[in-house]
């Protein structure tokens, strides 16, 4: 064995990618529960990528066929309701350990210098794992897929003089239709896993060049040995290898048991809508997007003009790229920010819940108007944080990292 891995690392650098990435790179010893989900964005990723693959060679992209092609899939296929229900519940998973990760990155500053570069990797991780999605959720066909696609596409006709033009070429069609389908899934299940999987390595590069942050917010390589190793650091192989292998093991439970007992979500994660197969003649009473995508949705409809609706919603997402520049604070952890901070922290959190909430909902009179309020509250967060942190009233930070 030893003999072939020096005839391998000749020729290719298996020993050095391995201790550069793993054995010899020295995380700091402080990480917490929420340093699991990246790992676990990237154990998704896999499971999506694999169970995409079987279900390709049952799917037929087509419109007369896809939702038939489906439900063979389910009912005829040996273990293929397993495969569907795996990937559908992965699609919800993604999204669910990227939002937390996306939330730690928010409370400990992982956007902030030198990680600007990380953080703008992972937000394009994030506008690709949407646009992916979007693409997939048109696949089965159904009314609801159906339906919330032509609502989607028809938001770009609103772009003034290209809208049209615009709307035309990403429809393929007058219509939506087979040139439709057969386009969204050509980019679902080639070219943005593509995309996918080369801005995850671009992501993982760039954050082990800089190192990671940690709950304290110290850049660990300030303090070294006298071999140049980080004091507060440990290898991340074999102590966080192992300990993202327990934190596999708990999210496999309750991935199973959602994929085993509650594989619709009680309507959120596959809506009841969508095993009919679609009509364009008949609108489904309440068309709504998945749960994901739900709070730029309610920002969306929270402005009655389409234009500006479309243009809240896409500031909605793009203010995010820029958070390592709108917060101008030195400290980085929120455990030594300020109560201000915290207060406006916790306020965009409950909004951007909220406003997701709000789009499942009917578009009532009431509702309207509260879609509005917490819509300005997620704005506010940005502006607030703008303004405040320059002189925020901080915690003195330790020299050295706490358990």
């Amino acid at each position: 064995m030893s003999n072939l891995l020096g005839w391998i690392d000749q020729r290719f650098p298996l020993t050095k990618l391995w201790n550069e990435h793993l054995a010899e790179y020295y995380a700091p010893k402080n990480f917490n529960f929420w340093y699991f989900f990246g790992s676990l964005a990237l154990l998704v990723l896999v499971i999506q990528i694999v169970s995409g693959i079987f279900l390709t060679m049952h799917y037929k992209p087509d419109g007369a066929t896809a939702f038939a092609s489906v439900e063979y899939i389910m009912r005829d296929v040996p273990y293929g309701w397993l495969i569907r229900y795996i990937h559908s519940t992965g699609a919800t998973a993604f999204f669910v350990v990227v939002y937390l990760h996306m939330l730690r990155g928010l409370m400990y500053g992982s956007y902030k210098q030198p990680r600007e570069l990380i953080w703008l990797f992972g937000m394009f991780i994030y506008l690709a794992l949407m646009a992916e999605a979007f693409m997939g959720y048109l696949l089965p066909w159904g009314q609801m897929s159906y339906w919330g696609a032509q609502v989607i596409i028809s938001l770009f006709g609103a772009i003034p003089v290209i809208g049209d033009d615009l709307t035309l070429w990403i429809r393929g069609d007058f219509v939506i239709g087979d040139a439709t389908l057969n386009r969204f899934f050509a980019l679902h299940v080639i070219a943005l896993p593509f995309v996918l999987v080369f801005l995850v390595i671009a992501h993982i590069i760039a954050l082990h060049e800089v190192g990671s942050n940690n709950p304290d917010g110290i850049e660990i390589k300030k303090n070294k040995d006298a071999n140049g190793i980080p004091l507060d650091g440990i290898p991340f192989h074999p102590y966080y290898s192992v300990k993202d292998i327990a934190g596999v093991v708990v999210f496999l439970f309750f991935f199973s048991v959602i994929l085993f007992y509650f594989p619709d979500g009680g309507g959120y994660m596959l809506e009841h809508a969508n095993f009919i197969a679609s009509d364009p003649l008949k609108t489904p009473e309440h068309i709504a997007p998945v749960w994901y995508f739900t709070p730029f949705y309610a920002i969306l409809r929270a402005v009655p003009d389409k234009l500006m609706g479309v243009g809240a919603m896409f500031a909605a997402i793009a203010l995010l790229f820029f958070m390592p520049w709108i917060d101008r604070c030195k400290v980085k952890s929120v455990r030594y920010r300020s109560r201000i901070y915290k207060a406006n922290l916790t306020m965009f959190v409950i909004s951007f819940v909220v406003l997701g909430w709000l789009a499942m909902q009917p578009a009532t009179p009431m509702l309207t108007l509260m879609s509005q309020l917490f819509s300005f509250f997620y704005f506010a967060f940005f502006v607030v944080l703008f303004i405040t942190s320059k002189n925020e009233n901080t915690k003195p930070v330790p020299d050295r990292v706490t358990s």
